[in-house]
């Protein structure tokens, strides 16, 4: 059993069903990730609390309330206007907002009291910055410029950290982010640490410039 905001349908009746083509919150909020700040968008599946039940249909859903809506999911461009994302998202009714990871960023992610205690130091430093995510089940996703993923192992490495115990990961091309302020997988609502900007949203930072404060504060929280 699927469901939407507002009550319990099947996952055929999520993508086609009862169909609101007016231009609602959803589409001013998918067109700003689109218009203004440069990112792709995709439609994402929910997951409804206590059970988590996943909007897709599979009682084994390995990620509930987190991925993409169907495999074949159309991606809305970044560019794309408010008409143009009416005119897709009006197909899926409730979806939340997905952000595909490996194409204008990829993210660092760390547990959100080390994401916040980061960002103090990483802005009394004046270190460029770029949007920051707070998930409900408490983790930071800070956004850097693609291949950090990729670039990872190898950074750390450079920096002595390798050999570290550290909760810090990094995800790309493949990776989906709940954008805020979408539900996490029945979790409750993402919301930004660090809200997107002009200056950065479409040209955030190098990895190397933010993972030696991150690495560290990691490792404090650790001992």
């Amino acid at each position: 059993m699927g469901f939407t905001i507002g009550g319990s349908r099947s996952t055929k009746e999520f993508r086609s069903g009862s169909r609101r083509r007016g231009r609602t919150s959803e589409c001013t909020a998918v067109a700003e990730y689109t218009g203004l700040w440069g990112w792709d968008v995709v439609p994402g599946a929910r997951a409804a609390a206590p059970a988590r039940d996943c909007s897709c249909g599979h009682t084994n859903c390995s990620a509930p309330g987190a991925h993409p809506l169907l495999p074949l999911a159309p991606t809305v461009p970044a560019g794309a206007t408010l008409d143009e994302v009416t005119e897709i998202w009006g197909e899926y009714p409730g979806a939340s907002v997905l952000l595909p990871v490996g194409r204008t960023f990829d993210v660092i992610e760390v547990s959100q009291e080390a994401g916040r205690r980061a960002l103090v130091r990483l802005e009394r430093m004046g270190l460029p910055l770029g949007p920051v995510i707070a998930t409900p089940d408490g983790r930071a996703q800070f956004f850097v410029a693609p291949g950090a993923a990729a670039e990872l192992p190898q950074l750390l490495y450079r920096m002595g950290w390798d050999d570290a115990d550290l909760d810090l990961h990094a995800l790309g091309t493949g990776a989906f982010l709940t954008a805020p302020p979408s539900d996490h997988a029945g979790l409750g609502p993402a919301c930004w640490l660090r809200p997107p900007a002009l200056d950065s949203a479409g040209g955030p930072p190098q990895a190397r410039l933010l993972l030696g404060t991150l690495a560290y504060i990691c490792h404090r929280l650790r001992r």
